[in-house]
Formats: structure tokens, C-alpha cells, sequence
């Protein structure tokens, strides 16, 4: 007896018959559409699947590239479990590696040695070349689900104490992945590729004290992607490392504890703590080097507008008296708004600003006259003049917020010497355990997910529909020009995902098996169940960057 597929990917669709229980990479091999890029997963029916997964219903299979961001993880997850493997095979079995966060468009990986000391440039080369052994030999990467009493006994044999942790409080976790590879397995909460022979793409990079584990982007799968030095993002997330020690939480299993034992509360007041002490900070930077004109830029849920609203105050406390000022009322007049590729208005687009008029009331400000700035009408698509006079003094500053701010084609006609840029993001430094991180994308997506819902009346099924696009635009317009920055500030609260879990749980969980976002959403949920949940927010301050996406923002 067969079973009747439509597989395919994008526009490319077919109907096949198959054997039930035919795997994905038999399926590949009787399929015979070519594809342009390779396969890593499938969605089954809308739900992500390994290669390996065997198939028995009838339905829809699509075909998943490493330009899908899923699909990508997947690839992460498989390189970081060969990696990992290669470290044990040339320093040891009681060398281990630390995946801390992204960086580089890769992952920042530190080595933990036997000796304690440093890995040397030596050492990767090694590790790189047993890599690429690896790979040759195209070994299988066997995926099994256990039972929690097995997995707790399978964690003790395998001396890993912070995942044994993590799984002992996490309750709701009925079965556990287990990989192995030649010997070497470990938990992973994710799907991986079938075997080391997928794995082909990838390259080890020092940096500082680690190596940088670099793979291909989703918007450029054919390369890897080149080198950047990214001095302010590693600072940001050392400084970031320094504050979860000081907050005592390294691991996912350290919150839970925190939330159990109540501890949260004093954790979210000394974070709240620690952001104001920091806005401070690069407000006294501010006024130090005197600088009139401050731009912020920063990816989607960020917390852009809450941060520039206390920046403002804190340059208040300094002696200031800032103004605060959108690009948005600068768009061009409707009729001349560029197109995208689909023929639709395109506002994220650079020349959707009327650059020559928002310099030409920049320095007018700047040289003490009073401006006509001008109001958008965005239901008539103009702006509209003569309601907004506007004259400020010599030392004032002015805070503008923009998707553009950083870059200079934005304000080409203001000096440097009176620009000062920030770049914001929620970078997240608290991760599952040593190999498995929690994505700074996932956070920013639960967070506007819950603003969606909360302020926009948009429901999870449409975040997750139109977060590709937003991703796209961010790569365009935001992260090539974040070296721009004088100052990064990190957005991110370590107690958050654990608030935002109480909202975006039940959204998620709204979204039927039947309709397409339904396999991301499950992958976001998979990877909330290790978290425990903060149900009290009452003592989170209505100024907390946090407040823009659950409510209760003072400047909302």
C-alpha cells in the first residue's frame, strides 16, 4: 500500500507515491526535483522533522534549506554537537566547549581544557582538521528519545550536572533527545541533520579567548560569511556575562531556582538596577563629549522607544534638556514612496526619508532657528506643515530613534563631530545549558509577539508570518551599520523569557496543526518548557524596557 505526498518547496510542488515509513532521505533520492540549495529538514504536515523522520500519512512535505531561520538552528545545533565531539577526540574526554553567544554571524565558543589554560591557534587547527575527518567519513548522527528516569541515569553516567539540573526541574518534559556520534552523545533539545556528511560548510576562527564557529547565513547559503570584528558586541555580552555572575543565574536551571525559592524578585529589581545604571552611564558619556545630536538604532522589540525616553531623562538629571525626535514624520509624500521587489510600498527603504529636508532642519536646530518641523498624515500620505515651530538652545540635545539612524547616508549633511550613535538589542547571554543557546532572535520574537497581541491586535499566527520579512529588513537596514556605533546597549533582562512565557504561551498554543506557522510555534514552545514561569510582575517598574511589550509602560 502507498501513501500520496506533495513535496516540493516554494513554487516547485509535486505529487509522489512512497511506502509508508520512508524517511526523509529516501525521500530526497525519489523525489528527483533539484533544488538550489541542499536539504537539512523537512516540514511534515507543519510540523519541522529531521531527515531521519519516517513518514506514514498522507500530506504535505516541504523541502527546508538553511535559508529557512529553523532550518538554520538545526544546522547550528548539528555543527556545535561535531565540534564539541572533535574537541573531546583531540584534547581529551574531559575537554569540553561552552557555546556563549552569537558573534561574527557564528557562535562564540569557549574551550574548557583539562590544563585550564587557553586554546592555542595550534589546537583549532587540529580540532578543525578532525572536524573535516568527520565529515568525510560521513558517520551517522543517531537521534533517540528517552523517558526522564532513563535520561536522568544517562546525564549521571555522563557526568553533565547543569543539564541533570535543568531536566530534574523541568517536569513538563515527558521525553528527552539524546545524539550520538561515534561514541559521543548528549541532550539537545532540537532537531539535527542525519549525518556528519551534511556538515560540510563551516570554518573555526580565534577570537580573543575562545573560537568563533562559523557557518553559512540564511541570506547568502553558498559562503561563509567574512570576517568582522565585532569589538562592541563581544564587549556587550562580556559585560553581560558579568552581570548574570553577579546576579548569580548562568543557566536556564539558575532562573528556575530563582523562581522557585523567590529569589526572582530581588534578581528583577537589581537587573532594573544594573539598566539604569547603564543608561546613566552613556548619558554622562553624552555630556562629556558634548554631543547635540543622539541616534538610536536597534532590530525589531529592542525596546527603542522605552530606552530613548529614559535616556532623556537621565540627560534631564545631568542638566539637559533634550528634544525628542521620529524620522517616521519625514517619509516622503506618498506617491514618491519606492517599491520593493513585489511592487508594494517599501518604508523601510532609506529613500522613504526625505533626507534633504530632515538635515535641513537638523542644522537648522543646530544653528539656533526655529524650524518648521513637519507632521506625517499617514492616512493622506504627506506631511503637513506650520503646526510644529520649533527653536532649542545652544547645548541641546536632540534624541532621534530610527531604523536608519546609524547609518551615515541618513544624515550626511550633519558634522560627526556632533553625532553621537547607540545600538540597541536584546543580547542574550543566558542559554539552555554549555551547548544549547537561547537565540537573541527567539527572545526578540516572543517579545513582539506579546506587543502584538497586548497593543497591536495582531495574533501569534501573523508575528510568526511576517518575522522573515522583518528579519530581511534588519539585515539591510539595521546590523550591517551597528560597528557605526559609539555605544551598544543591551536591551536584555536574564528574568524575561520567564515573564513573557505566561503571554506567549497561550498565543502560541492558539495556532492550529492545520495552518503553516504551526511548526514554529511548536519549536518555540518545545524550548519554553524549560523554563519556569513569573506569574507576579507587580514589582517589574513601569519604566522597565520589559513594560513596552507586557503593558504597563509609564511612556506608553
Amino acid at each position: 500500500m502507498l501513501i500520496k505526498l506533495k513535496i516540493g518547496a516554494k513554487d516547485n510542488w509535486q505529487e509522489i507515491d512512497i511506502k509508508p515509513g520512508t524517511t526523509g532521505e529516501k525521500l530526497l533520492e525519489l523525489y528527483g526535483g533539484e533544488e538550489a540549495n541542499p536539504i537539512f529538514a523537512l516540514k511534515v504536515n507543519n510540523d519541522y522533522e529531521a531527515l531521519s523522520y519516517p513518514i506514514y500519512e498522507e500530506g504535505k512535505v516541504e523541502l527546508l534549506d538553511i535559508t529557512n531561520p529553523a532550518t538554520n538552528l538545526i544546522y547550528q545545533a548539528s555543527l556545535t554537537f561535531l565540534y564539541t565531539k572533535a574537541v573531546k577526540d583531540v584534547l581529551g574526554k574531559e575537554a569540553d566547549t561552552i557555546v556563549e553567544n552569537s558573534l561574527n554571524k557564528g557562535l562564540y565558543t569557549e574551550i574548557i581544557k583539562p590544563d585550564g589554560g587557553f586554546v592555542t591557534e595550534e589546537e583549532i587547527v587540529s580540532i578543525s582538521s578532525r572536524m573535516r575527518e568527520l565529515v568525510d567519513a560521513d558517520l551517522p548522527i543517531v537521534c533517540y528519545k528517552v523517558g526522564r528516569s532513563e535520561a536522568v541515569k544517562m546525564l549521571q553516567e555522563d557526568g553533565r550536572p547543569e543539564k541533570l539540573k535543568l531536566l530534574s526541574e523541568s517536569l513538563n518534559i515527558k521525553k528527552i533527545r539524546f545524539y550520538i556520534l561515534d561514541g559521543y552523545r548528549d541532550f539537545a533539545y532540537g532537531l539535527m541533520v542525519p549525518s556528519t556528511g551534511y556538515l560540510k560548510q563551516f570554518e573555526l576562527r580565534p577570537y580573543r579567548k575562545g573560537v568563533v564557529l562559523v557557518f553559512p547565513h540564511p541570506n547568502a547559503p553558498h559562503k561563509l560569511p567574512e570576517i568582522a570584528d565585532e569589538r562592541s558586541l563581544y564587549n556587550a555580552f562580556a559585560e553581560q556575562k558579568r552581570w548574570d555572575n553577579l546576579l548569580e543565574i548562568s543557566y536556564v536551571s539558575d532562573l528556575n531556582d530563582a523562581i522557585e525559592d523567590g529569589s526572582y524578585k530581588e534578581l528583577i529589581q537589581l537587573s532594573e538596577a544594573l539598566h539604569e545604571k547603564k543608561i546613566a552611564q552613556i548619558a554622562d558619556e553624552i555630556v562629556k563629549e558634548g554631543k547635540r545630536i543622539i541616534l538610536i538604532a536597534g532590530p525589531s522589540s529592542s525596546g527603542k522607544t522605552t530606552f530613548a525616553r529614559r535616556l532623556c531623562i537621565q540627560l534631564r538629571v545631568a542638566g539637559l534638556h533634550p528634544i525628542y525626535m521620529g524620522t517616521d514624520d519625514y517619509f516622503v509624500e506618498r506617491t514618491h514612496t519606492p517599491l520593493d521587489e513585489n511592487g508594494e510600498p517599501d518604508f523601510e527603504n532609506l529613500n522613504a526619508v526625505d533626507i534633504d529636508l530632515f538635515n535641513s532642519n537638523l542644522n537648522g536646530l543646530l544653528n539656533g532657528e526655529e524650524v518648521d518641523i513637519p507632521i506625517f498624515d499617514f492616512i493622506e500620505g504627506k506631511k503637513i506643515f506650520g503646526k510644529r515651530f520649533t527653536k532649542i538652545d545652544e547645548n541641546q540635545p536632540i534624541v532621534i530613534e530610527g531604523i536608519h539612524a546609524l547609518n551615515e547616508a541618513l544624515t550626511p549633511y550633519i558634522a560627526k563631530s556632533e553625532k553621537f550613535k547607540i545600538y540597541i538589542s536584546p543580547l542574550t547571554q543566558l542559554n539552555i545549558d554549555e551547548h544549547n543557546r537561547v537565540p537573541t532572535t527567539d527572545e526578540r520574537m516572543l517579545r513582539r509577539m506579546v506587543r502584538d497581541s497586548q497593543f497591536r491586535g495582531y495574533d501569534a499566527k501573523s508575528t510568526i508570518n511576517t518575522w522573515s520579512k522583518v528579519r530581511k529588513g534588519e539585515d539591510k537596514n539595521i546590523f550591517p551599520y551597528s560597528n557605526e556605533a559609539d555605544v551598544l546597549f543591551n536591551s536584555y533582562h536574564v528574568y524575561e523569557i520567564a515573564v513573557l512565557k505566561k503571554y506567549a504561551e497561550p498565543l502560541l498554543k492558539e495556532i492550529e496543526s492545520f495552518e503553516p506557522e504551526h511548526a514554529e510555534a511548536k519549536r518555540l514552545l518545545r524550548f519554553l518548557k524549560f523554563f519556569k514561569t513569573i506569574d507576579d510582575h507587580s514589582m517589574i517598574v513601569n519604566n522597565s524596557i520589559l513594560r513596552e511589550f507586557i503593558g504597563g509602560s509609564i511612556f506608553k
